[in-house]
């Protein structure tokens, strides 16, 4: 029998599951589904595939991961995190190497979850996120300016700066109908909300441009235009062609597809949480999002992960189940077979006037600023992560950013990690103990990992002359690592040289008594020199002390 922790949302759910709630979520999935509508098919289209492909995605993912998902009311679907990675793997690979990246990935969010591994994804530097949520949202926008403008160009450069600089070459068959759509659809999806909540604004905007262009014939390029007919029958599974060479340069970018759809997914589940005041199961949500993306590559789809903005629609407008998030995807299947083929009348400069404002939404530009004016470290990491990821390769900038960022909390805790002499300088808390001669104490207050265990060691070294007894107190020693327990043994070994006796005092952290005792350090200094008290260990060295006398 599964554990709770890996029990479906959905199964808990229809426990109690009754006519009332299921009236709220089949009216939010109906709803949501309208919205992912223009969002899958504009997805689709700016990550190099075909407009039916982001729609099936949103479809099959869509079901799937509210199915099997460990979340009440995520919505799962292609976002626009995904569109610069899947865009430069079919530019290199094509759309069979999409494909198996994305089902590879799908492989490794299911031993994500299987491994529980969903805690630790929430673990990631918020510097970080908001570093490359910010970059992809500055390459969407820079994607969408030869639809935007209408240029008469040719394929757009996959590298930032190239498309720039291509831009600026063709900037002069800008098509003024075009900026006029995408500026009117801009400006549709900002003010429609005030009007009504419940009918999304990027769909007012694409039935309205596009009757417009229908009706006066305007000399703009449509979905029609550029892809063809939408064909509205369900694709068949899709068997991709596999070699080993292809395989070992799509490991890369399916760990950046994995990674970044966990990281979405939990991120948008933690948001819905705080919504409703519910509690997400992270490791299942993980293993569906990774069957669920493993189904959208048979099918020829494109990577999914949760959809923070959808989610949050689906929550205000009532939905309470997973069934909503079903009903989503049925609602979109019914759209795309009956009333799909009239998608190809929508205009590429609504797309992007549609992409425009995800990428501002995305953007997080106040996140961005508040950090950059934050401490250094945060910013140094916020402002690498963007870089690398505007310029470089979001997978670069992933991993540049987590070294990074664990080097510079390496610093932090070296920082807060201290070796002292007692009496040396100061207060002398030994002032009311009577020390035998030839006594020194010494005290080590924070971790002893690898990053501070040379403190310990040169502050040894600075002895001139070899006490008869030394003692090192441990009672603010949360942890020890390997490098920590080798220096110990440095140290035990340098006080044998110098015929000095070695006492540990008040290990007071279990972990750290029970690591110590299994590297045999205990048994290497003497278990009778490894005290619980101060007291102690001032009367254990006037032992020594006689002993040598």
């Amino acid at each position: 029998m599964l554990s709770q922790a890996f029990t479906p949302k959905l199964a808990t759910a229809l426990k109690s599951y009754n006519k009332e709630r299921f009236i709220k979520d089949l009216m939010s999935g109906i709803i949501v589904g309208i919205v992912a509508l223009p969002l899958a098919i504009a997805f689709g289209i700016a990550s190099g595939v075909t407009p039916e492909k982001g729609l099936f995605t949103a479809i099959i993912a869509g079901f799937i991961i509210s199915a099997l998902g460990g979340s009440m009311v995520q919505i799962g679907g292609p976002t626009g995190a995904f569109i610069v990675i899947v865009y430069g793997i079919v530019q290199q690979f094509g759309v069979n190497g999409l494909i198996i990246a994305t089902f590879i990935a799908g492989i490794m969010l299911v031993l994500m979850g299987v491994f529980k591994m969903g805690s630790v994804i929430k673990f990631i530097p918020h510097p970080l996120i908001v570093g490359f949520t910010t970059g992809i949202a500055v390459i969407i926008f820079s994607s969408q300016i030869k639809d935007f403008f209408g240029l008469k160009m040719g394929a757009v450069p996959a590298d930032f700066l190239g498309k720039w600089e291509s831009y600026s070459h063709n900037l002069g068959s800008f098509n003024y109908m075009a900026v006029l759509l995408c500026i009117s659809t801009v400006a549709i999806n900002q003010l429609w909300p005030r009007v009504s909540r419940k009918i999304p604004g990027s769909l007012v905007a694409i039935v309205a441009t596009t009757a417009i262009v229908q009706i006066f014939n305007l000399p703009v390029e449509t979905i029609g235009k550029k892809f063809g007919a939408i064909h509205a029958g369900f694709p068949s599974p899709v068997v991709p062609h596999l070699d080993i060479e292809t395989l070992k340069k799509l490991i890369g970018p399916a760990f950046t597809i994995a990674l970044l759809g966990g990281i979405e997914s939990l991120l948008s589940a933690v948001v819905a949480d705080g919504m409703t005041g519910g509690n997400h199961r992270s490791n299942i949500e993980l293993i569906a999002q990774g069957i669920a993306n493993m189904a959208s590559s048979l099918f020829g789809g494109i990577p999914a992960t949760g959809a923070i903005a959808r989610t949050a629609t689906n929550i205000k407008n009532g939905g309470n189940t997973p069934v909503a998030g079903i009903i989503h995807a049925i609602t979109l299947l019914i759209i795309v077979l009956f009333v799909g083929k009239w998608a190809a009348l929508i205009p590429m400069a609504t797309l992007a006037g549609i992409l425009v404002v995800v990428s501002y939404n995305m953007s997080e530009w106040r996140n961005f600023v508040s950090i950059s004016s934050g401490p250094r470290s945060d910013a140094a990491i916020l402002w690498v992560t963007f870089l690398l990821t505007v310029l470089v390769d979001l997978t670069v900038a992933i991993e540049v950013g987590m070294v990074l960022a664990s080097f510079l909390f390496m610093a932090k805790f070296v920082k807060y990690s201290n070796v002292r002499q007692v009496g040396d300088e100061g207060e002398n808390p030994l002032a009311n103990y009577s020390i035998p001669e030839g006594v020194m104490v010494f005290e080590i207050t924070g971790p002893l990992f690898f990053g501070a265990a040379y403190k310990f060691k040169d502050s040894i070294k600075i002895i001139e002359d070899a006490p008869k007894v030394l003692i090192v107190r441990m009672r603010n020693v949360p942890m020890i690592d390997a490098t920590g327990i080798h220096t110990l043994e440095e140290v035990e070994k340098a006080c044998h040289q110098r015929n000095t006796k070695l006492i540990l005092s008040e290990i007071s952290n279990s972990d750290v008594m029970e690591e110590l005792r299994k590297a045999r350090i205990l048994f290497k200094i003497g278990k009778s020199n490894v005290v619980p008290t101060l007291d102690a260990a001032i009367a254990r060295s006037g032992v020594l002390c006689g002993e040598r006398g």
